[in-house]
């Protein structure tokens, strides 16, 4: 049995409704303590093993999107591009998504599983491994770049398709695993052993982070989001559409 419980998979509602206080001491009495802790077994909220893959995976999507920014400023003004937003992408890129998400839960205990099945499912897993690997020279290029400084001039066009096609992958590879492969990776376990993944899947992650891999991922993205002037989602926001 795991000892732990991580603040992103056991969320606690805090309710302060129903507790009475006793006289000028202020004492809960034991009715209103029992149902104070009825009132939180009811407002606590499991995260699935599924649902972590898949807000794992909204991690990654943010890391592309940072990706195509970046892709559009070297096209436009290579001297707005500051590498060192790039590098510190690509670094968090790997520790989360390929190093923690990619080897230690997709192709360690996902893949295995859903090859065995037989079905459409099945027939995505080399291509996905496949593509892990791509991502993953794709990262090793933007890190050997990014390590040297400013972006040279020969490497400006490369380096933005690069980055254009990490995003285009990556976009078609994270849907199907979450419409597809993921659905029958929860199918082809019983709920005990699924519940079991789910507990298998946050200790790996504490053993890799020390710590709420998710929670940290989430941070330095969002701190790259605020440099780059990206952070604020409602500029993405399209005009309307034409009339008539």
């Amino acid at each position: 049995m795991i000892a732990f419980r991580s603040t992103r998979r056991r969320l606690l509602a805090v309710t302060g409704a129903g507790l009475m206080l006793s006289g000028a001491n202020s004492k809960i009495t034991p009715a209103a303590a029992k149902r104070d802790k009825r009132s939180e077994e009811m407002n606590e909220k499991e995260v699935g093993a599924v649902e972590d893959l898949m807000r794992e995976h909204g991690v990654i999507r943010r890391a592309i999107l940072v990706y195509r920014n970046m892709a559009t400023k070297l096209r436009g003004n290579p001297a707005s591009l500051d590498p060192e937003l790039l590098r510190r992408t690509a670094t968090m890129f790997r520790a989360f998504g390929e190093d923690y998400h990619e080897r230690q839960l997709e192709e360690a205990h996902i893949f295995p599983l859903v090859k065995k099945t037989h079905g459409q499912a099945a027939t995505y897993v080399d291509i996905l491994v496949a593509q892990h690997q791509r991502g993953r020279e794709i990262t090793d290029y933007v890190l050997v770049l990014t390590s040297k400084g400013a972006i040279g001039t020969g490497d400006v066009e490369r380096l933005a398709r690069a980055l254009d096609g990490v995003e285009l992958m990556y976009a078609h590879h994270a849907a199907r695993e979450d419409t597809v492969v993921f659905p029958a990776w929860k199918d082809a376990l019983s709920a005990h052993q699924l519940d079991e993944m789910g507990e298998l899947f946050e200790e790996i992650e504490h053993t890799q982070f020390g710590k709420d891999g998710f929670e940290d991922a989430v941070a330095q993205i969002a701190r790259i989001e605020e440099a780059l002037g990206i952070a604020d989602i409602s500029q993405f926001t399209p005009t309307p559409p034409p009339k008539g």
